[in-house]
C-alpha cells in the first residue's frame, strides 16, 4: 500500500470518529434538555446526616425516579444537610409525605426515596419535605455489632470502714 493510500485511509478514520463524536455529543445535550429550562418544582428536605448522597442522584417514588437532587447545602444555624430536590411537574406529593435517603448498594451510592403520605393537599412547589430520615451508616453498624462498646464502668462500692470514734 502506498504512503498516499493509507493517509487517506487515516483521514477517513479520523472523520469517522470526529462525526461519531458530534452525534454523542448532540444526543447528549438532548438528553440533558435545554440548559436553564425549568423541567419540574423544587423541593426542600433536611437530613440529620446525607452519606453519599450527591446532586444529581434520583429521588423516587415506589422504585419509580421522578425527580433528582440539585444541590446539597450545610444549614450553619442546625447543621443539618438541606437537599434541593427537583420533581417532574406531573408528579403531586401529599403535603405530608416522607423523604429518606437510601443506599443503591453496599458498595455505595445513595439516592432519596419519597413515601407519600395521606394528606388530602398537596406539598406546594418551593416547600419542604418536613419527615425526613437521614442516611444509615452501614459500616458504623457493622463495627458496632463486631465490636459493642462495653457499657460504662462503675466505681466500686468502697470496702473500707470509717475510723471507730472514742
Amino acid at each position: 500500500m502506498s504512503k498516499m493510500n493509507q493517509g487517506g485511509l487515516e483521514v477517513g478514520a479520523g472523520l469517522v470518529v470526529l462525526a461519531l463524536s458530534g452525534a454523542f455529543l448532540a444526543y447528549g445535550l438532548e438528553a440533558a434538555g435545554p440548559a436553564g429550562s425549568s423541567r419540574g418544582y423544587d423541593l426542600t428536605a433536611k437530613f440529620g446526616e446525607a452519606g453519599s448522597l450527591a446532586p444529581g442522584a434520583a429521588v423516587s417514588v415506589a422504585g419509580v425516579k421522578v425527580g433528582t437532587v440539585a444541590q446539597i447545602t450545610l444549614d450553619p444555624k442546625t447543621y443539618m444537610a438541606v437537599a434541593r430536590l427537583s420533581i417532574n411537574p406531573n408528579v403531586k406529593l401529599p403535603a405530608d409525605s416522607t423523604a429518606k435517603i437510601t443506599s443503591d448498594s453496599l458498595l455505595g451510592g445513595a439516592h432519596v426515596s419519597i413515601a407519600p403520605g395521606a394528606a388530602m393537599d398537596d406539598i406546594k412547589p418551593g416547600s419542604e419535605i418536613d419527615n425526613t430520615q437521614g442516611a444509615v451508616d452501614i459500616f458504623g453498624l457493622i463495627g458496632s455489632a463486631i465490636r459493642p462498646q462495653a457499657p460504662a464502668a462503675t466505681p466500686a462500692p468502697s470496702t473500707s470502714t470509717p475510723a471507730e470514734s472514742d
